[in-house]
């Protein structure tokens, strides 16, 4: 097996076989958004259990996710925060929407999750501006690419010291070390990257992945009162 893609895709594969529980609900909601004309982009079973598992360690009960895609990680969200938890997931398209709520009801998790249709820098201008919503746990952010920077910094009004932020797919399969780089999705990374640098109220690190979907990464961060030391 010469093609390095092949091989990740392969080790993928046994790692969710070997520790992942992808159940029968996973399976069929990652069947039909496929029926339903939606793209294969969501995330990878082991890369879902990943975003529960932060959940569960910050002990989250409210999540905002952007990008619902067909819901396959919004269940995997849900299940983080447990049966008292409650994720509010934005999505532009309303068919895609229609379709993560089919899924989302046929995993049982769909009367803790809020489908808001619409542009996602429009949903959470307005969460941010009604300025009662309590804050939220955990941020997943995985949308359009070149609003990360946007996003991001809503995130940071909507979120408590201690909360955590992950960004999905910044690495762009390496396109993100150029600055020359094309790819406005590229750009949108980096500038996401230099805002997070920047940014005095996080403490994050950003990891390289390979696996069935790639080579891509996703940035880590946790909400702090203050700037960390840098070691």
């Amino acid at each position: 097996m010469s093609n390095p893609a092949d091989q990740w895709a392969t080790v993928d594969d046994y790692l969710v076989r070997a520790v992942v529980d992808e159940d029968d609900a996973l399976r069929a909601a990652r069947t039909a958004s496929q029926a339903a004309g939606l793209p294969s982009i969501e995330v990878t079973a082991n890369q879902g259990a990943l975003l529960s598992l932060f959940v569960r360690m910050v002990g989250g009960r409210r999540v905002l996710e952007v990008g619902t895609l067909g819901g396959y990680s919004t269940i995997w969200l849900a299940r983080g925060a447990g049966p008292d938890g409650h994720v509010v997931t934005l999505e532009l398209e309303p068919h895609h929407a229609q379709v993560a709520r089919q899924n989302l009801d046929n995993a049982g998790v769909g009367d803790r999750v809020e489908i808001v249709v619409g542009p996602a820098a429009d949903t959470l201008d307005a969460l941010v501006a009604a300025g009662n919503t309590d804050p939220f746990d955990l941020v997943f952010l995985d949308a359009d690419k070149q609003n990360n920077a946007r996003y991001l910094r809503a995130a940071l009004s909507l979120t408590r010291p201690g909360s955590a932020i992950v960004v999905d797919n910044v690495v762009r399969a390496g396109a993100v070390a150029d600055p020359a780089a094309a790819d406005d999705r590229a750009q949108g990374s980096r500038e996401l990257l230099d805002l997070v640098r920047a940014e005095p109220r996080l403490t994050a690190t950003a990891l390289q992945t390979v696996g069935s979907k790639g080579w891509d990464g996703f940035v880590l961060a946790v909400v702090n009162q203050g700037r960390a030391l840098q070691l």
